[in-house]
């Protein structure tokens, strides 16, 4: 985790202290359950919760000079919390096992950045919206191959944005319930020494569900889904962090980041400015990326345990959620700031000279009994004419002033084929499909 790129809120699911008292609470619903069936004195469970609700600062150096003796985190966490309760202590972690606690942690960890990750889909998705319904009828020109192609909307470039993190959303909330499982099955996962209704119970208390069938440790399936997922969200910032980016190329500048009074742009070139910030989240999805192979890796582990998998999660589960979070905050102020330029779009639609419009002219002499080789033919030869002069010839005149396209279709019907409007006709309905839910 690197401060620069980490929020608060989500760095706090993360520190070793949290991760303690999530291990505590674990352990003392555990004792409770335990208590209720008679397996430890229900005074056990009782005097955990009597010095949990003291509020008791958790001595995370304490902890880490028993592990410096003991070499296992759990067992010093153990130690630990039984020199501040006492003698009921002993009865804590009764049939469990180290991953009984810890695979159950991080799945909590897990569930904790996902409404985090939601919550922040929600900012953007709603910028996005906002910016769409804005920019529903801005006039600019879609690309293809990074070429003039056909007219399209600035709102529609945002609607697709929407959509995309509308699925992202969808597979998050997906991936956060396949994650949200518990066990306590003790050793091997055969419940040999612990009861099942101590997991369903321990399951309950910590909004989670019960883990169908746990091997000591639960499936990795489940996490390398979650990070997968990840790996796609941080894809879908990648695509619209780079479509900002082109669109503040000097040669093109339909739109760009916005430019705070004071910022400066390069060390060297005082009339700099450069697009930053959608810069720095293709780089941060690179490093969310990176988590996925290791999530995947980590499904094959060595019969009903190993801990291959558990150096990996340590860099995982907070790298990859942490940068994640600050990504999705910082495009979402980007779209919400986002200077956009209709003037430039309309001058860059107009930059080829009726180019954009080729297709229509193609259909209709189709439409006037040409064949579609004939037809396509004609188009190019003027298209290139208006190509090859940098835009300084009119398709539309070229065209018109062309015998055998003039004896296809009359002039009045060429000219119908340049309305801009013409390619606008579907954005009520497109814009339907998007935002109806």
């Amino acid at each position: 985790m690197v401060p620069r790129y980490a929020r608060p809120a989500m760095t706090a699911i993360w520190e070793p202290e949290a991760r303690y008292r999530i291990w505590f609470e674990i352990e003392a619903h555990a004792a409770v359950k335990m208590g209720e069936l008679g397996v430890v004195p229900e005074s056990a469970g009782q005097a955990l919760w009597d010095w949990w609700a003291t509020d008791p600062a958790i001595d995370v150096a304490a902890i880490d000079a028993i592990e410096a003796v003991t070499k296992h985190d759990v067992i010093a966490f153990l130690d630990w919390v039984a020199q501040q309760v006492g003698p009921e202590a002993r009865f804590m972690h009764q049939g469990m096992t180290s991953s009984d606690v810890l695979d159950t942690t991080l799945n909590v960890q897990l569930t904790k950045a996902a409404d985090i990750l939601l919550a922040d889909l929600d900012a953007l998705l709603a910028a996005l919206r906002r910016r769409a319904e804005e920019h529903k009828y801005t006039p600019t020109i879609g690309r293809s191959h990074g070429i003039h192609a056909e007219p399209v909307t600035f709102g529609l470039k945002l609607a697709q944005a929407y959509a995309e993190f509308a699925r992202c959303k969808a597979r998050l909330i997906a991936a956060r319930a396949d994650v949200a499982t518990c066990a306590i099955s003790g050793a091997v996962g055969t419940f040999a020494n612990v009861d099942p209704s101590v997991e369903e119970y321990v399951a309950w208390k910590m909004d989670l569900v019960p883990e169908p069938i746990s091997t000591q440790v639960i499936p990795r399936d489940r996490h390398a889904m979650f990070f997968a997922t990840l790996g796609v969200i941080a894809s879908s910032i990648e695509r619209l962090a780079i479509e900002v980016r082109h669109l503040q190329r000097t040669e093109v500048l339909e739109a760009e980041e916005y430019f705070s009074p004071g910022q400066k742009g390069s060390s060297a070139m005082p009339h700099k400015r450069n697009p930053v910030l959608t810069e720095n989240l293709t780089g941060l999805a690179r490093m969310v990326r990176a988590a996925v192979v290791p999530a995947l890796e980590n499904v094959a582990l060595w019969h009903e345990r190993d801990i291959s998998h558990s150096s990996v999660e340590r860099f995982i589960g907070p790298d990859a959620t942490i940068t994640l979070d600050f990504a999705l905050a910082r495009l979402t102020g980007v779209i919400d700031k986002l200077l956009v330029y209709p003037e430039r779009m309309q001058k860059n639609l107009d930059r080829m000279g009726g180019l954009v419009h080729s297709q229509r002219v193609l259909l209709a002499l189709t439409q006037a009994g040409l064949s579609r080789d004939e037809s396509y033919r004609l188009v190019q030869r003027n298209a290139m004419k208006v190509w090859e002069s940098d835009g300084q010839l009119s398709l539309l005149e070229l065209l018109k002033a062309d015998p055998e396209v003039a004896a296809a279709l009359p002039a009045e019907t060429i000219e119908e084929k340049f309305d801009l409007g013409y390619h606008y006709k579907q954005v009520d309905r497109i814009f339907d499909r998007v935002f109806a839910a």
